[in-house]
């Protein structure tokens, strides 16, 4: 790899070749839609409707993603749709802004009438083959899965376990999106939270319940070893990390 001293610089022309060239990607690759509603739950979290020709009649399940386009060149962000009414063209995000990134900023931003580009829907996490009792697992960042795994799972029911960093602020925005019922455990600075829930959900996997284990990576791989060492089988967890503190992209 080169050095970054010795990387050639790019002309004019070639930039703006380069330009032309993720426009066209963007086109190719990517589907638009127009913000219909924005709704502000609380300082971090925002609730956004997005909707549009190219979301009609397209097919979403569960635990898919999508990955919303950053300004004008090919950096993306990684949601999980809350729902997805194919026959409408109208798909509902829940935006959780932790820290000061392109995601973060962008959802902030946001405005009734504003034009996004976004890929997918794409396979994120399978759940397609769940069945109660299912235990969910994960953080801020899990709020719009749960929200929609409760739709999917309604007769049989989810019991959502979360670690927050503000548990008030997070009850504000589970309230809000109908999971008043969600247990959350405040997060401690060495993770000493972590054996409170790891406890709960041991009793839990005693009924022979299925985990959905996501959020933050080194939270769903210590909750993980504690199953799998109390027996329950990997073919009853699924996991997915969708952050790690330092590290974006991870879905």
């Amino acid at each position: 790899m080169n050095e970054p001293s010795q990387q050639p610089q790019l002309s004019e022309r070639s930039q703006a070749a380069q330009g032309r060239v993720t426009r066209m990607l963007l086109r190719w690759l990517m589907r638009p839609a127009r913000v219909a509603a924005v709704e502000t739950l609380s300082p971090r979290f925002r609730l956004a409707e997005l909707e549009g020709e190219a979301l009609r009649e397209v097919p979403w399940t569960t635990g898919q993603k999508i990955q919303v386009a950053m300004g004008a060149g090919l950096s993306a962000r990684t949601y999980t749709p809350m729902s997805w009414d194919a026959g409408s063209g109208k798909t509902r995000l829940l935006a959780f802004s932790h820290g000061d990134g392109p995601g973060s900023r962008w959802a902030s931003g946001l405005r009734e009438g504003d034009i996004c580009q976004f890929f997918g829907p794409r396979r994120s996490l399978d759940l397609a083959d769940l069945d109660a009792p299912v235990i969910l697992f994960g953080d801020e960042t899990s709020f719009g899965l749960a929200a929609a795994l409760r739709e999917s799972l309604r007769a049989g029911g989810t019991l959502h376990m979360f670690e927050a960093s503000d548990v008030v602020e997070s009850r504000q925005v589970l309230q809000a999106i109908n999971l008043s019922e969600a247990r959350l455990i405040a997060r401690s600075a060495d993770d000493v939270h972590l054996a409170t829930i790891e406890a709960e959900l041991l009793r839990l996997a005693a009924n022979g319940a299925q985990f959905v284990l996501t959020g933050k990576a080194s939270s769903i791989q210590r909750i993980s070893r504690a199953l799998k060492a109390a027996g329950v089988a990997s073919s009853q967890i699924k996991a997915k990390a969708y952050w790690a503190p330092g590290k974006t992209g991870l879905d």
